[in-house]
C-alpha cells in the first residue's frame, strides 16, 4: 500500500522573519543543536534528535506577518511532549523568552484529556506543545 511507502515527516521548513531570533529560541530555550545551514540563503537547521526543523531568513520588501487565517500554508507546528511536567517545564522555559508570544498556557484541547499551548516563536511561527496521556 502506498501510505507505508510515507514513513513521516523528514523535517519540516519554516519560513522566519529573524533567523537569529528563532534560532537562538530552537537553542537556547529549548536546548535544540544546530545541524547544518546554508550562509547563501540564510537559513539554520536544527534538531532534537528525534525532530529537524529547517529555519529559513525571510526576506523581500513586502515581508508580512503570519496569518494562519488568511495564508495557504503551515496553520502551526505541533510537539509532543513526555508527560505534563514536561509540559508546564517548556512553558515555564519559553513563556517570557525574548520576542515569544503567549497564545494561550496550559489548557485541557477540548474536553481532553490532551493538554497543550500555544505559541508564537520570535520568527513569527505558531507553536503547540502537547501531552496525551492516551
Amino acid at each position: 500500500m502506498m501510505r507505508d511507502y510515507v514513513l513521516g515527516i523528514d523535517h519540516l521548513g519554516l519560513t522566519v522573519a529573524d533567523l537569529d531570533a528563532s534560532k537562538a529560541f530552537f537553542v537556547d530555550a529549548l536546548g535544540w543543536d544546530v545541524v547544518g545551514g546554508k550562509p547563501e540563503y540564510p537559513s539554520a537547521f536544527v534538531s532534537n534528535g528525534a525532530a529537524v526543523l529547517t529555519l529559513w531568513q525571510q526576506n523581500g520588501e513586502h515581508q508580512r506577518g503570519f496569518d494562519r487565517h488568511a495564508h495557504v500554508g503551515l496553520h502551526h507546528a505541533a510537539f509532543k511532549v513526555p508527560d505534563e511536567e514536561a509540559l508546564k517545564a517548556v512553558f515555564d522555559a519559553v513563556k517570557d523568552w525574548p520576542g515569544v508570544t503567549v497564545e494561550f498556557s496550559p489548557e485541557p484541547s477540548g474536553q481532553g484529556p490532551k493538554i497543550h499551548f500555544m505559541i508564537q516563536e520570535p520568527g513569527g511561527n505558531r507553536i503547540e506543545f502537547a501531552y496525551d496521556p492516551r
